[in-house]
């Protein structure tokens, strides 16, 4: 036998040997029940529900198809938002002693059983955690080969779901809105609340036969266009029987629509400002929650329809003011009626916010103010407390809870007295009331001696020819003048000369001290104060910064906040808006020693005089045994120092015997009115108020 011969021999007797050995292999291991339900659960985890189908025996399966079986159970976790998905097994698989097979026949093959799983899950109602039992079957099934197999599949039933299912049941989610918070002032009056009106509305299909005619007389009644009224009749939702919400009105006006068809009336929940518009800036108010808005806040659980905070106060506290929805999932049966409760979170009430803010002196404020442009800041000078924040004109919060109309919003919106804009939160030229932190720099760094007497000649001033045409202008001619008499006369050049000596880089450096340059530290968004732009750029800058102009911008709480040294020793106070549970605030400094305890001490006695003298230019504040520490300030906003322009007046001023208030006040527009001694007057009725009401 030839070599190649018997090698052929071999390899065929070890390919028959291996063949044989194939034919002899042992069939497939079946899958043990356990095996199926850890498969059927583990599509569970992962919410493919049509794998989960695919699990299930063939007479399951024949009650409902795969489409409607995976759609119902997305449909469920989708309306329960249920997140962090686990299920699991809990039993291993039972001995064919505990089967559905033959009792003590241990040889016997097991066809049924039921083992145990355990589901959790998140919702929007809270957690959901059972244990439930799954009957398994064994089935015989054909493979893709067309051969017979034997297959553990699941006995579907709703119980499956959730335990207490039955047939026709279904998981409902009943949402209950939590209330928003309230704003109470110091003394608890509603600021911002929460309160009911009459929801007019129209039901289309009971409009009568000359529809058009009756949104037209309704329109006139309500003060609205009957494109408003088509506007919200042509909304998708829409239906003849479905009652659409118009307008709110007084139930004192109801009787005036009481002979127009087709009208309805729902009594609803609504944001009431009972200060209107005296604290509208201050409040803000609140409304529907735009597409863009929702857009931002999608994972913080608002939705289409929500209220949202949309100025002021609402706006700024709306994660406190925002209730806490309430929600409750359960199973109902097919009649309606509650069958078992799965979740429950109930509804939580937002945080009621009181303020530092005397409703009452904002009133106060608001109807000495309401005529003019203007912005003005009330604090409590000891312990920081804002006591009012005014911006006129205003507008009526009211208005866009109850039903804007497209004339009113239009009327303010084209208002060039511009009604909308919070003056409060925006910086003005402080003018002449800066003089009084430029005094406090001059005299702490030793370039101002207080008694020294100037001799100024003249209404105009240059340093030099380097100025060319530039120059300082003041209004009285007052020699000699010495500090007192500068503060008394407001004397422009005397100040701009007083920042030149003190230089620009240490004039930065002690404005610093006041928080100038910084954001105040509130929630509340005010514009940053400062003092030049792009930092102070040669001496007429300077110059001009001494006194006010130039650069310089400040809010009417910074300037009021600054003029709080007189009464804290040169510290500047912390401000505080909102009170704590117990109603209080602990006086705190934001500023320590922004000036040293003489130079406030003699601040403040000129400050005295500035009032007290009959020829000062705050006399216009004199109250006879209130002792009123106040400066008055002109700031000229125009484009060349010859040319036309407008001014803006200041007074800032305090009862410098009893520093329960202090008050910084700015009218635009007062050129041709007497410039700021057209504000001392108003600041002194308000004085006045103060001392006939003192503030809780």
């Amino acid at each position: 036998m030839s070599r190649r011969f018997a090698l052929v021999v071999v390899l065929t007797t070890i390919l028959m040997f291996a063949a044989g050995c194939k034919d002899k292999e042992e069939p497939p291991k079946e899958e043990l029940p356990s095996e199926a339900l850890a498969a059927y659960l583990a599509a569970w985890q992962k919410l493919d529900f049509e794998a989960m189908y695919d699990r299930l025996t063939p007479e399951a399966q024949a009650k409902q198809t795969k489409e409607a079986f995976a759609e119902r159970y997305r449909k469920i976790y989708e309306g329960i938002e249920a997140v962090d998905l686990t299920v699991e097994p809990v039993a291993p698989d039972p001995s064919p002693a505990t089967s559905a097979s033959p009792e003590g026949s241990p040889d016997a093959e097991l066809t049924e059983t039921s083992l145990e799983y355990r589901v959790g899950m998140e919702t929007l109602a809270g957690p959901i955690r059972f244990e439930n039992a799954a009957k398994l079957k064994k089935t015989t099934l054909l493979n893709p080969e067309g051969k017979e197999e034997k297959k553990w599949r699941i006995e579907w039933e709703p119980s499956l779901l959730f335990p207490g299912m039955a047939e026709g049941d279904k998981v409902r989610v009943q949402t209950t809105k939590g209330e928003r918070g309230e704003i109470l002032d110091r003394n608890g009056n509603g600021l911002a609340m929460n309160g009911t009106a009459m929801q007019l509305g129209i039901v289309p299909g009971k409009l009568g036969d000359q529809p058009e005619a009756t949104k037209a007389k309704l329109a006139q009644l309500l003060g609205i266009e009957a494109a408003d009224i088509d506007k919200k009749l042509s909304a998708k939702w829409v239906k003849p029987d479905l009652f659409v919400p118009i307008a709110v009105v007084d139930e004192e006006d109801l009787e005036k629509f009481a002979d127009v068809p087709g009208i309805d009336y729902q009594r609803k929940k609504i944001r009431a400002y009972p200060y209107g518009e005296a604290t509208a800036h201050l409040t803000g108010y609140i409304g529907e929650i735009s597409a863009e808005q929702l857009e931002k806040k999608k994972d913080q659980g608002y939705a289409v329809g929500d209220l949202i905070g949309k100025a002021g106060m609402e706006q700024v506290f709306e994660d406190r003011l925002r209730g806490s929805d309430g929600a409750k999932i359960f199973i109902a049966a097919p009649d309606g009626r509650e069958k078992e409760i799965l979740a429950e979170r109930p509804a939580e009430a937002g945080e009621t916010i009181r303020l530092t803010i005397d409703a009452d002196l904002q009133l106060a404020m608001y109807n000495e103010l309401k005529k003019e442009s203007s912005t003005a800041a009330a604090i409590q000078p000891v312990s920081g407390e804002i006591l009012a924040l005014i911006s006129t004109p205003s507008y009526d919060p009211n208005a866009f809870v109850r039903g804007l109309s497209d004339e009113q919003y239009k009327a303010w919106n084209d208002d060039p007295r511009h009604p909308f804009l919070n003056r409060f939160t925006k910086g003005y030229a402080p003018g002449s009331a800066f003089k009084l932190i430029t005094a406090a720099m001059g005299l702490d760094t030793g370039t101002l001696d207080p008694a020294k007497k100037e001799n100024i000649p003249g209404l105009k001033w240059t340093k030099d020819a380097s100025w060319g045409n530039y120059y300082v202008k003041r209004v009285h001619e007052v020699n000699p003048v010495d500090l007192s008499r500068a503060l008394i006369y407001s004397d422009n050049i005397y100040f701009a000369q007083a920042a030149l000596r003190i230089g620009p880089e240490k004039f930065v450096e002690e404005a610093a001290k006041f928080g100038i340059g910084e954001d105040l530290p509130l929630e509340y968004p005010f514009r940053k104060s400062q003092l030049a732009n792009d930092g102070l750029r040669g001496e007429i800058l300077l110059a001009d910064t001494g006194y006010g102009q130039g650069e310089v911008m400040m809010t009417s709480l910074h300037v009021a906040l600054l003029y709080s040294t007189l009464v804290n020793d040169g510290s500047v106070v912390r401000p505080a808006l909102t009170l704590n549970p117990d109603g209080e605030t602990a006086p705190r400094l934001w500023k320590e020693r922004a000036m040293k305890p003489e130079t406030a001490a003699l601040l403040k006695q000129d400050l005295i005089e500035a009032v007290s003298k009959p020829d000062g230019v705050g006399h216009g504040a004199y109250i006879p045994g209130a002792s009123i520490a106040g400066k008055t300030g002109t700031a000229e906003i125009k484009q060349t120092k010859d040319g036309d322009g407008t001014e803006n007046g200041w007074f800032v001023g305090f009862n410098a015997a009893d520093p329960k208030l202090l008050a910084a006040v700015m009218v635009e527009g007062v050129q041709g009115k007497g410039g700021s001694a057209y504000v001392t007057p108003m600041v002194k009725r308000i004085f006045e108020y103060s001392l006939k009401h003192p503030s809780r």
